[in-house]
């Protein structure tokens, strides 16, 4: 069975494919990247995939058995064509299926939405691509927060919309154990899952931060349009945006959600704790 991941250069991508040379061996699969040098260190065979050229993946994907479709990080006007190109070189080539790293979130309601809808609807082009299929919609990153630590405590804690919000948070690990056995196991074909963890609060994040980094972070909770406009001065209009509207999502309720991770990957999601200590043991690696 030879399995192809898109964006293998990427930090999902690259998870993925690390997870399933432990499943099925390096020889069983193909890493996709627009730059291929950049995903050479993975030790697998890389062809080059650029989600803008549907030629390049009419190569990419020949004498591939399964295809992990990991969803582009262009703007959602862009997105859905993007993903299209790599459904219809797949139904070309003979892919018998294709797997979708989603999100979860609301459609409505949110700065985040319309990233949210252009993943829908390539939800809806996958399901309708006569292909067997699988969907994950993926939780929030715990990375970002943990990268952001310095930042935090410059800031005098950690500052945004979320409130008293619930999020289910998860990480590129995690998910590449899930996405692995979904893309293996045909019991998961035709199935959607949520793939986050136990939802907690920004004031329960910093609580697990300050146990395993031994900072002293507290929460402070700001107003929707007083964080959306220190991310955009931070970040830029569009990313500002995105950032903004995924805490506001939290406040709303968005992330707090029954999680489906379990029945993806066969066992519980770690908690939250656990990863973040993983993380720090593998920084002092």
């Amino acid at each position: 069975m030879k399995i192809a991941v898109t964006s293998a250069s990427g930090q999902l991508g690259s998870a993925i494919v690390k997870q399933l040379i432990k499943e099925i061996g390096k020889e069983n699969i193909i890493g996709i990247a627009r730059t291929t040098s950049k995903a050479t260190h993975l030790g697998v065979e890389i062809r080059e995939g650029d989600y803008n050229n549907r030629e390049q993946f009419n190569t990419a994907l020949k004498g591939v058995d399964a295809v992990l479709l990991v969803s582009g990080m262009d703007k959602p006007e862009n997105r859905i064509q993007q993903h299209r190109n790599v459904i219809e070189a797949a139904k070309q080539n003979g892919v018998q299926k294709i797997v979708y790293t989603s999100i979860v979130g609301h459609e409505e309601n949110s700065a985040f939405s319309p990233i949210v809808q252009s993943n829908r609807q390539t939800e809806k082009d996958v399901i309708a691509s006569g292909l067997q299929w699988a969907i994950g919609r993926n939780g929030i990153y715990i990375e970002p927060d943990i990268e952001y630590i310095d930042n935090y405590i410059k800031e005098d804690g950690i500052r945004n919309s979320a409130g008293d919000g619930k999020c289910g948070y998860t990480s590129r690990p995690e998910l590449a154990y899930a996405y692995s056995q979904m893309l293996i196991e045909e019991k998961h074909n035709g199935k959607v899952y949520n793939l986050t963890g136990k939802a907690i609060t920004q004031t329960e994040l910093a609580e697990i931060i300050n146990q395993v980094y031994n900072t002293k972070l507290t929460y402070t909770s700001l107003t929707v349009a007083a964080y959306e406009e220190a991310r955009k001065k931070a970040l830029g209009d569009f990313l500002g945006t995105v950032i903004a509207g995924i805490y506001e999502g939290i406040k709303i309720g968005a992330y707090d959600l029954v999680s489906d991770y379990e029945k993806a990957a066969g066992r519980p999601h770690k908690s939250t704790l656990k990863i973040v200590e993983e993380i720090k043991k593998n920084e002092e690696k």
